[in-house]
């Protein structure tokens, strides 16, 4: 089953993730994914999300984790 996750990149204190798909048994740590599909800077409260990849993978059959589906809630 494939997932639309985050993974945490950055410095101590200044985070920012890559927005993932990837398997489900996979830890986003692991390094390896299937595509990335946008990315988050909270700091800077940036959101870059490929909504037609996203939508792709959705209709494919990928799950969203909790955060990314409300930020694609709020988007």
């Amino acid at each position: 089953m494939l997932k639309i996750r985050m993974q945490r990149t950055g410095r101590i204190n200044v985070p920012s993730y890559r927005i993932l798909v990837l398997e489900h048994t996979r830890s986003p740590k692991a390094g390896t994914f299937v595509e990335q599909v946008g990315t988050y800077e909270p700091t800077k409260k940036l959101k870059n999300l490929n909504a037609d990849r996203i939508k792709y993978w959705i209709s494919v059959g990928a799950q969203p984790s909790d955060t990314i589906h409300n930020m694609l809630v709020s988007e």
